[in-house]
């Protein structure tokens, strides 16, 4: 069955229409196309019928008509019988998903919550035809922008600026990506054996980068109430790491925030140790609630390397990050970085410029998204498993929640065999473990994470009942 949406709806989505350049039916149909490819006007929703849109909209019958055309020549909108026209994507959704993230996942109706990514949100499509548009300027050079095209470098120096945290786009480096980033500073700062402090539990992928140069993981623990600095300085003081890597800005995957008195205590124990703080700051602008968020780990830590992102506060498929070092760190970071790539993707890159550019308006409507989902999964899990225990993170993506017993992996497997995808402890454990843990993401819309939880709560109600195995094999998929 499909989804209605009213006329007035659209009129909002819409906006005032101009037509200065081009035929109005044209400009309709653009800001249609792009509200259905960026999801805010989902697939299989059922359109207004011509008239109740004219009516809306305050344009001719004409214009409707021939934009609803526009729309079904272009295979965003289709017509069925009774249903008047329906949206579409020009891609069927079986094709979008990503068997690498959840390989078993063969059936539609599968929710996946394995991936701590929403889809684009409003202005991402925008800023891709701005991009496009500006392309041929740059066309007659070779394209090769080693350390980030001059403008994106700006821009994202202007970021840190804003944040008190005085920055040259000298110290800005666009990378592929926030993986590619910390495989940058990996190749550039660390040799095999050298000790790296993590994070434990972490993100799994950025560990992975940073050991690829047979570097030596050495775990700090992040309990569910935050991290334990006491504990973490013994660490540092017995492991001297060349590198630490930490998330202090909703942390991955407990939703913490270090506050600015840990951040100054925590400085203070990587300059004993004369260790390198590498910043992983990819979901510092999901504060969901309005709060301000501490300065930069960077302004206690003048040594720091920032990694940044644009895959969490704009779209995964914007495949873009960067670094932030200190200015005498620079050369050796470009130096390393040539053996790894030559650049970015440069449309990505005049891209990203716009989305900056529009920063607050994209920020907030993908905020407000974001904690509308997020109260939405948080009230059902309080309603359908009271017994699990979670912090309220006040931003990010996901849900760090403590199981009962120790079946997170069992859960994962009876949750697959139901419809559901998410992620077992063990997955973020750096030695192993941590099986009362499951992470679950807000990233999909509020109806859809109900869903999920009412199958979670069977699921897990089976796990309780000793109905399913032991969960071998579980976890054993890539997480974002």
């Amino acid at each position: 069955m499909s989804r209605t949406i009213t006329a007035a709806r659209v009129a909002t989505l819409v906006g005032p229409l101009t037509a200065a350049e081009r035929p109005l039916y044209l400009e309709l149909a653009e800001r249609l196309r792009l509200l259905v490819g960026e999801g805010r006007i989902p697939a299989a929703t059922r359109l207004p019928s011509e008239r109740e849109l004219t009516t809306a909209l305050a344009v001719s019958r004409t214009t409707v008509t021939r934009a609803y055309a526009e729309l079904r020549e272009r295979d965003y909108a289709e017509s069925r019988r009774g249903s008047g026209t329906v949206t579409r994507l020009p891609l069927r959704p079986q094709t979008v998903l990503d068997r690498v993230f959840a390989p078993w996942t063969q059936d539609d109706d599968v929710i996946d919550l394995n991936c701590a990514a929403p889809s684009a949100p409003s202005g991402v499509g925008a800023a891709f035809e701005a991009a496009v548009t500006e392309l041929p300027a740059y066309l007659s050079s070779h394209g090769y922008y080693p350390a980030g095209l001059p403008r994106l470098q700006e821009a994202i120096a202007g970021l840190y600026d804003e944040r008190g945290l005085p920055t040259a786009p000298e110290q800005v480096m666009v990378t592929a990506g926030a993986l590619g980033g910390a495989a940058i500073v990996a190749q550039a700062l660390t040799a095999p054996g050298d000790r790296v402090v993590v994070e434990d539990p972490v993100y799994p992928n950025a560990t992975q980068a940073l050991s690829h140069r047979s570097a030596r993981l050495v775990p700090a623990p992040v309990d569910p109430e935050g991290w334990d600095l006491e504990a973490t300085a013994a660490i540092v003081r017995q492991a001297a790491p060349r590198l630490a890597y930490l998330i202090p800005d909703f942390q991955n995957p407990t939703g913490h925030v270090m506050s600015e008195s840990q951040r100054e205590e925590y400085a203070a124990s990587l300059r004993r140790a004369r260790a390198v703080p590498v910043v992983d700051e990819a979901h510092q602008a999901l504060a969901l609630d309005g709060q301000a968020m501490p300065a930069p780990f960077a302004a206690h830590a003048p040594s720091a390397v920032t990694i940044g992102s644009a895959s969490k506060q704009f779209w995964g498929g914007l495949r873009l990050g960067w670094l932030r070092a200190p200015e005498e760190m620079m050369p050796t970071l470009l130096h390393a970085r040539m053996s790894l790539d030559l650049g970015a993707p440069l449309v990505d890159q005049l891209a990203l410029v716009h989305l900056i550019e529009h920063r607050h308006e994209v920020w907030a409507a993908n905020r407000a998204r974001l904690r509308d989902q997020r109260d939405a999964l948080l009230g059902a899990l309080a309603d359908r498993l009271p017994e699990w225990r979670f912090h309220r993170p006040s931003g990010g993506l996901a849900v760090w929640c403590e199981l009962p017993q120790p079946r997170a992996s069992s859960l994962v497997v009876e949750a697959e065999r139901r419809g559901v995808v998410v992620a077992a402890g063990r997955v973020f454990a750096v030695e192993g473990g941590l099986e009362h843990f499951v992470r679950i993401p807000w990233t999909r819309p509020a109806e859809e994470l109900e869903v999920a939880v009412d199958r979670l709560a069977h699921a897990w109600a089976s796990v309780g009942s000793g109905r399913v195995g032991d969960g071998e094999g579980a976890g054993r998929l890539t997480v974002a």
